[in-house]
Parts: structure tokens; sequence; C-alpha cells
């Protein structure tokens, strides 16, 4: 894999003399105590200023003040009109604008459209302080202020709508953000490389025009190719062969090729020291830094689904920073080029950038108001970053990448003592040390070679690959030597856990039960049913039970009474209504009851939602006829598929009652313990009158129409309790 220049190593601009600042800040009284005349550079967020690493803000902030520049910060403005924008005054070098730690679409909104009375990222949880797709406003208010300054966009909502992408909200494909927002730069990904660079390149002078060359971002050109740059449509497919022909975008690789590319590559080492020929993707162009892949134009996709679908394939096999190419999709006029994902941090770059000087506070113009992300994480520690899990519902791959990036031991260490010595209101307990997940901290493949040609979406999935190192050695040791220290009294792990590579590792399994479960653990099977199960792209049930086993084998020998918790998934594509069907008995089976349950919610570019859009499986090559799948839409279905989950609701008991006869189930129907739900309705509910007597029905087997469902709630879990 290429390198990329040290995180650290520029030299520091002139203002680094002011030194660190407190907390960054949010007004031009606090310029003037520390004698700053104005801010090179001005955070726009749609979160409170929270001075904690995990919000990117901060973060991000953080980071441009190491390396010298004066960084202020505008949190939740009014974006009615360009005055808030105005109150640091004009940013010498440029507005980074993002809209928070969540997208702001599913911070606002539930899975039925509703919204939210409440936001975690807000002080007092008060809702309605940012707008929909405040990236958007937000530039625009930007441009008004100052009309000459950059605007740089980045953060979770610009990353996920970097090219065309299906909006949920809308039920329609929309435009580039960058497109909408009018930006010079969009930053993707964790944007640590991308926006040193920028900061420092504008610092010299050079015109944001000229910055079109960083990994990471992407811009807006003139429709038409760029002179020097080999263009390849995306809807063409080529042939083996071994003159440097171009990516076969279809080619999908499988264990058995990883290990043909093993060999081949150790081969062509002895015999062709130049030439590196991975069979399965075909090799990569002569120059892939001169090459670039042309997606369906924006008009294509808007109006073609089964386009659409093809083009979200090609974006998801173009993440790998080893070998992607570069990305570009026409607007009309205008062309939206994508380069390469950045180069992953190194454990030293991620230790250094966790290790600048927080105050792990929100800031003091807050008071005493209380933000409830904030209570959420101020008590837990990051220890990784990255997911190379693929699940399809899920957008951290998306946004952060498939490889791991790890912090080192000691630097964890270092911020456990902080949060025991410093942070307010500590108890002794840490409420979480994980991140994306709760095992995958120094996880990678086993060959580099292998790690950067590869094109699988999922190390894990069907099954775990032969090349990924699963050792959980590193991550015991860190947490028992987390757990000893002075002063803290418990280590809890609250991440999602992967437990098919839990399960290879008893040792990891049996420390994380014995000394980091406070009674309940929280796992996501997310189905019980193999069809949506391979949508998703998790692992089987028996996985599940086998993991199980292990807990409450370790469980039992600790001494302790603990539970596992199952998150489950309604309504995913790929699911049926028998889908749900089983999965409600399995639930009743074992004795689970979900408080809360989820519906899918297709978040911007994922692949489930390039599923539900089109009703194509875009994990294999995409065609106009075949690969159907079926894909729950519609309020009625949807609310079905989450009463199937909430089978103990008398609430849903009508609505299930009237699916299981027309389903041909009747026989679920009864007061008996093998039945679903009962044949008597409680007084008050489900539209029934005082308690009355539901006769069984028998009727003709037939299926119960499954008009389509909308997806998910934000990934907000369902919490099944034992009964």
């Amino acid at each position: 894999m290429q390198l990329a220049p040290e995180l650290f190593s520029n030299r520091k601009f002139w203002a680094h003399r002011f030194g660190v600042a407190p907390q960054l800040p949010m007004s031009r009284e606090e310029m003037d105590d520390l004698g700053w005349d104005s801010c090179d550079i001005i955070l726009v967020t749609g979160d409170a200023y929270v001075d904690h690493p995990s919000f990117g803000m901060a973060l991000i902030g953080r980071l441009l003040e190491s390396q010298g520049f004066r960084v202020g910060i505008i949190s939740q403005p009014d974006w009615l009109s360009a005055e808030d924008f105005k109150q640091l005054g004009e940013p010498n070098l440029f507005f980074g604008v993002t809209g928070g730690n969540m997208d702001s679409m599913v911070n606002r909104y539930t899975s039925d459209r509703r919204i939210r009375s409440n936001d975690a990222y807000t002080a007092a949880a008060e809702g309605g302080k940012r707008p929909d797709r405040c990236v958007v406003p937000y530039s625009q208010r930007c441009r008004e202020a100052y009309k000459g300054v950059p605007i740089i966009i980045g953060g979770i909502e610009a990353s996920l709508r970097r090219i065309a992408h299906f909006d949920y909200w809308s039920e329609k494909v929309r435009r580039s953000v960058i497109m909408d927002a009018k930006a010079d730069l969009l930053v993707y990904g964790n944007g640590e490389r991308q926006v040193v660079e920028i900061a420092h390149r504008l610092a010299a002078n050079e015109s944001v025009s000229e910055l079109t060359d960083i990994r990471g971002t992407a811009f807006i050109t003139k429709h038409g190719q760029r002179e020097g740059w080999w263009e390849k449509n995306s809807t063409s497919v080529d042939t083996p062969g071994k003159v440097n022909p171009p990516i076969d975008p279809y080619a999908m690789q499988t264990e058995a090729s990883c290990e043909t590319s093993k060999a081949e590559t150790e081969k062509n080492k002895e015999d062709e020291p130049k030439t590196n020929i991975i069979r399965f993707h075909k090799v990569m162009p002569k120059d892939s830094s001169k090459s670039v892949i042309r997606l369906p134009a924006y008009q294509q996709v808007r109006s073609d689904s089964v386009l659409y679908a093809h083009t979200s394939r090609i974006l998801h096999l173009e993440t790998n920073p080893g070998n992607a190419l570069a990305l570009v999709q026409q607007h009309g006029e205008r062309d939206v080029w994508l380069n390469p994902p950045p180069i992953p941090l190194t454990t030293e770059e991620m230790d250094g950038v966790f290790d600048l000087p927080y105050s792990r506070v929100p800031h003091k113009q807050y008071g005493d108001k209380n933000i409830p992300a904030y209570e959420m994480i101020r008590f837990s520690v990051n220890i990784m970053r990255g997911c190379f899990g693929g699940c399809t519902f899920c957008s951290i791959t998306e946004h952060e990448g498939r490889i791991i990036q790890s912090r080192s031991e000691d630097s964890i260490i270092k911020e456990v003592e902080a949060i025991r010595d410093t942070t307010p209101g500590f108890t002794g307990v840490i409420s979480d040390l994980g991140g994306p997940t709760a095992n995958m901290y120094r996880l990678a493949c086993n060959s580099k070679v292998i790690e950067a040609s590869c094109r699988r979406l999922s190390c894990v999935f069907p099954t775990i690959c032969k090349n990924l190192g699963t050792d959980h050695t590193p991550l015991i040791n860190l947490y028992k030597r987390a757990r000893v220290l002075p002063g803290i009294k418990k280590i809890l792990i609250a991440s999602g856990l992967r437990y098919d590579l839990a399960v290879l590792s008893p040792e990891y399994v049996k420390e994380l039960v014995t000394h980091h479960v406070g009674g309940y653990l929280k796992i996501a099977p997310e189905h019980t049913e193999e069809g949506p199960l391979d949508q998703m792209m998790k692992p089987g049930i028996g996985t599940y039970d086998k993991f199980k086993a292990m807990f409450d084998k370790y469980s039992k020998e600790a001494g302790k009474e603990q539970y596992l918790i199952p998150y489950f998934i309604a309504a995913h594509p790929g699911t049926t209504d028998k889908d749900m069907l089983s999965l409600a008995i399995w639930l009743k089976r074992n004795g689970f009851r979900a408080d809360q349950v989820q519906a899918y919610l297709p978040s911007p570019m994922s692949a489930a939602a390039a599923m539900y859009h089109s009703g194509k499986n875009t994990l294999r090559k995409v065609k106009r006829k075949g690969g159907d799948i079926t894909v729950p839409k519609g309020i009625k279905v949807r609310r079905l598929h989450k009463a199937f989950l909430r089978y103990h609701d008398p609430e849903n008991w009508p609505m299930l009652r009237d699916a299981l006869n027309k389903m041909g189930r009747a026989d679920l129907i009864g007061n008996g313990k093998k039945h679903l739900i009962p044949t008597w309705q409680p007084a008050g509910t489900g539209g029934q009158g005082e308690g009355k007597r539901i006769s069984r029905r028998s009727t003709q087997a037939k299926s119960f129409r499954t008009q389509h469902v909308r997806p998910n709630s934000n990934k907000s879990k369902a919490k099944p309790r034992r009964r």
C-alpha cells in the first residue's frame, strides 16, 4: 500500500506561538482572551461543541491546532441568515462544515419519518437546533457571509453523500452533496490526513482549485475527460490477461482466490520482480494513479434503479486504499470527481490524534445543561476505528474503511488514567473500551500484499477469510492491564461484539464474560433466517448459539447470572413475512421479549439502501434480468414485520391474527405454550372493546402480499428482556 507523509511531520504554522487554547473559542471574547485577531480556520457543526475526541469537530479542531493553526468553532448556528456565521469574523484559510457525529436526517427523524422530540447531541437534548441535510444550508450561509472563503465539507453526512445517492426521506436519488452545497472540496472518511494537507497547502498560498490530488476528497470539474487520465466505463467487463488490463469491476474474491493471489504474487516476485499479477482482479492498470472509472451519470441513476444498484456496487468495490481507482460521475455539465480513499493512520498517528490536549468536557457556554451524547461516552475510550465486517445496512465501512486502525496499549491506558483523574463524576467504572466493534482491535490481514489487492466486501462473510489474523491476545492483554489500574473498579465492554470472531478465542470470551459484563451483554444476530442474513452479510444463527453456549459456560464458572440481549432488524431487504414469523417463533421459544424494535432504515450510500431502492442483490453482478430480492416497503408491511418482533404486545395481536390466518398459520393462534399469540384480546387494546375472545379462523393457505416496508430506524437497537 502507498505510504503517506507522517501526520505530524509538517512544519507548524506560525500561529502556533499563541499556544494551546483551554477550549477552542466560540466567541470573539474568547478569541480576545487568547490574543487572536482572527481565526485561520472556522469549523461549523450541527452538534453542541464537546471538547472530547469522540466528537469529530473537537478531534479535527485540536489536530489543526497541533499543526499551528488558530481554530474557532461555530456550533448549531441559526441557518436562516448569515449573521451567526460572521460571529468569529472571516477565517484566513477556510470554513470546515460538518453535520456532526450523526447524519442530520437520521438524527432528526425516526424510521417512520416522524420528527424526534429531542436531540442527543444538543444541550438539554433540545430538538430542532439543526436543519435538514444541514451541510447544505450551513455551506450556503458561509458563502453568503464571506464570498471568497473556501468551503470544505466533511463528516459522516458529507461522506455518505459524496456521489448521487438514494435519499430515503424524499424517496428519490439526490445529487452529490458537494453540488447542492456548492462547496470547494468534500472530505470523505476520517479526515485527518486530508484536512492537515488542505490547511498547509492553503497556508502556502495555493488556490483551493489546485487541490485536486488529495486522497479522500471529492471536487467538481467541467464535464469531460481530464488530460493525461485513462478513463474506463464502469459498465464494461474485461477478460483475464497479463497485459495490465483495467480492473473487472464485478470481480469478487473468495478465500480460494486469496490463496491463489498469494501464491502467484510470491512466484511473480521471483520471476518478474517489477510485475505484481493478482489474477482475480486481472491486474491493476499500468498507471493506476492516472486511471479513473466513470460511473453512470446522475441523470441516469436518478431514473434507472438498476443502474443505481450497479453504481453502488462499483463504489463499494473501489474502497480499498491499496488498489482503489478514482471515480467520476457526471452531474449535468459538470463532473464530481472522487479521489481514492485516504491511507489509514498508523498506530503512532492514532496515538498522536487521541493524545491531543482535549479538556474532555462540553464548552463552558452550556453551563450545567446536560448533553446526552456526552453523558453516554464521557467514561468510555475509543481504542480503534474501521470495520471489515461489511454489514450491508451499516455505514461504518463506507466512512471509516475496512482496514482496522488501532491505538497502542500505552495510549489507551493513558486515557483511562486521564478519565480517572480529571473527568467530573467518575466513580471508577469505564463504560466501554471499544469502537465500531468491540473485538477487532489489532486484527488485520496476514499479508500486506493480499490486503492491498483484495476486493472482498467482507473479511468474515460468507466465512472468515483464512488470511485474516484473528488473534485476540493483544485485546485480552489490554483488558487485563486496564482492569487492575488503581482507582478502576470495573471495565465494561459496550461496543458491538463480533461474536463470529469471538468464538475463535475461548480465552477472550472467558476474560470478557468473567470481568467485563455488567449482567447483560448486547449482541446483534440481526435475524435468524438465511435469506435476510445473506443480504445483511451476517453469520448464521448457529454461530450465535455457539457463542451463547460459551457465554453461559463462563458465566456459570464465574458464579454470575448474566444474560445476552440480542438485537434484530425488521423489514431488511431480503426479508419475507415467513422470515419474520420464524424469527418471532425463535424469540418466543428462547423467552425473549423486545421492548423496542428497529425497522431497517436505508442510510445513504449503503449497499442495503441500493437493494432497497432497486430490488436487486448488489452483492453479485447486477443484471437487468435476475438477481431480484424481496424488498419490504410500505407502512402496512413495515408495521407487520415490527409486530412479529413484538409478538407479546396485545396491541399487535389483531394484526398478527389476520396475518397468520392469511399465511395459513392459524395453528399458531391459541392459548397454549406452543402458540405464538392467544385467541383472546385484553380490554382496551388492539382496537378491541371489553375483553373479547377472538375465534380461531382457518383460512385457505395463501401468502400475505408483501407491499414494501420502509426501512429501519437509525440502528437504535432493540432491547429484548428475559421473561
